[in-house]
């Protein structure tokens, strides 16, 4: 019996050698961890149970016969962040680059189906080279079969993907398709086509840094929606998010105890607004000081920073915060900036957490760029997604709230449950000059007679009352309560029921 169990202890250990020293040594190099040593920092000590330690590809051609390593390229299993079970795969780059066959491909969907069955979220590391191309079709099956399984799991179970080296070609389609993407600097990379084929076919001499390097998707692109330092950072942040994520659409997001009163009032709120209208602030001051502990994850912070979003929590529960940002572009929507909030508040909505809308919106953005760019469609994405949104939505309109953009920030026209306005907060459909300038045209060319009608304009509708007298807002509050009042509110909406008509599934204007 003892020489079964030392085969056993000597085929594991084997095993977990993956490419073997050499190419464990030159991973780390590179700067990069191995596979194994990523699962170990991603979960809690001791609790990953790994899966299919022992497959190996089953191809012949181009002397494949005599190249198997076990466990083919990839480890996966499951384990526990904080005690709640997820399940992983992470790509081994020791062991033919990583790149993916039919037997790798398996492991990865067996994996993704039980994190489906048993509702648990689901994280792969990617560090691949793409297909193996020694396979032929059977690589390209086996991507298939894996996107089949990340479009039936969306909604379903929240997705992440982190891109800790390259990952190129087919690899990229399946991040793509989950709910949230990081990168680490300088060592990850994602494209369609790496630069040998751009310079072929658009003879572009480009890097692959710079076609798709984490800075270019974090800040450009808006594939990624972070971009960290290293490894280590990357998991951490992970492990953080995974905390304020419910691990299906059956389950409520995890309550965590707060020590932060939900009745503390905020003083320093009271002036956060600058006197003159056109002055920015940063709207990253009322998040911190309205949710627990200044306890914030933000969501893609390098991109379309004119509107932030991310995860905190108020009185212990997860909410969803989508914030228009004064000091990036006045805070005007465009097109980056409706789709950014557009998936994140369909994300939220799929999982049931509730949304925290912050407003301090101009209008769209005007423009060739914006209006060729379609930013009549992208705009539209943002607006379906709050009307279809049925979960608690809880808005605040700080200082502007024009035109249309008004509308589209969870109003209470798009089925916002409670909304609120500080005495600051501007409803109209323009701001005083513009509309003035229209209004009166005939006095155009006298400047006395336009700047009287102008604070006219302002003292009768660049305030929230008009809006509060029509019922569009639920009542006009002290800036230094505002936690107090959003907190109130969530909790008097934990109990909301509603439910859109039966349909197949919705058209959104994509």
């Amino acid at each position: 019996m003892q020489h079964i169990l030392d085969e056993l202890a000597r085929r594991r250990a084997q095993a977990k050698l993956g490419g073997g020293e050499r190419r464990i040594a030159a991973q780390h190099a590179k700067g990069k961890l191995t596979a194994r040593e990523r699962i170990d920092l991603l979960l809690d000590e001791d609790s990953f149970e790994e899966f299919d330690m022992f497959v190996e590809h089953r191809a012949h051609e181009f002397g494949m016969a005599d190249q198997k390593v076990p466990g083919d390229g990839v480890v996966t299993g499951w384990g526990t962040i904080n005690g709640r079970t997820v399940y992983v795969f992470s790509k081994d780059f020791t062991v033919f680059g990583g790149s993916l066959s039919g037997a790798h491909a398996a492991k990865i969907v067996k994996v993704q189906r039980m994190a489906a069955k048993v509702g648990a979220p689901v994280i792969g590391l990617f560090d691949a080279g793409g297909a193996r191309i020694q396979e032929g079709v059977d690589s390209l099956a086996g991507y298939a079969d894996i996107f089949m399984e990340n479009v039936l799991s969306s909604g379903v179970i929240p997705q992440i993907s982190v891109i800790m080296g390259p990952c190129a070609g087919g690899d990229v389609y399946s991040p793509a398709m989950t709910d949230f993407i990081f990168m680490v600097k300088d060592t990850s990379y994602m494209y369609v086509t790496g630069p040998d084929v751009v310079k072929t076919v658009t003879n572009e001499t480009v890097t692959h840094e710079d076609l798709g390097g984490a800075r270019v998707h974090a800040q450009k692109s808006g594939v990624a929606d972070g971009a960290f330092e290293n490894d280590l950072e990357a998991l951490v942040q992970v492990r953080r998010l995974v905390d304020f994520l419910p691990s299906s659409n059956r389950e409520e997001a995890p309550a965590r105890a707060s020590f932060d009163n939900p009745n503390r009032e905020e003083p320093s709120l009271d002036t956060l607004i600058p006197t003159n209208a056109n002055k920015p602030y940063d709207m990253k001051e009322l998040i911190l000081k309205i949710v627990d502990e200044a306890d914030f994850f933000e969501i893609s912070s390098e991109y379309a920073k004119n509107i932030i979003t991310g995860f905190a929590r108020i009185d212990g529960e997860t909410i969803g915060v989508v914030a228009n940002q004064p000091q990036v572009l006045a805070g005007v929507l465009d097109i980056d900036a409706s789709r950014k909030a557009a998936r994140f508040v369909r994300f939220c909505d799929a999982f049931s957490i509730p949304i925290l809308t912050l407003v301090d919106v101009p209008g769209f953005m005007p423009g060739t760029k914006q209006e060729y760019g379609g930013l009549i469609k992208h705009g539209a994405k943002l607006l379906f997604a709050y009307a279809e949104a049925t979960v608690p939505k809880v808005t605040l309109i700080t200082r502007k709230a024009y035109g249309g953009a008004y509308d589209v920030m969870s109003s209470k026209h798009l089925r916002g449950d409670i909304n609120y306005a500080w005495p600051t907060a501007e409803i109209a459909v323009m701001g005083a000059k513009g509309a003035v300038e229209i209004i009166f045209r005939a006095d155009a060319k006298d400047p006395e007679a336009l700047a009287q009608r102008e604070a006219e304009y302002k003292a009768q509708f660049a305030n929230p009352f008009v809006a509060a007298s029509r019922g569009y807002i639920d009542d006009v509050i002290m800036p230094h309560g505002s936690r107090r009042r959003i907190a109130r509110a969530f909790k008097s909406l934990k109990t909301k029921e509603l439910s859109n008509p039966w349909k197949k599934h919705d058209n959104i204007p994509l």
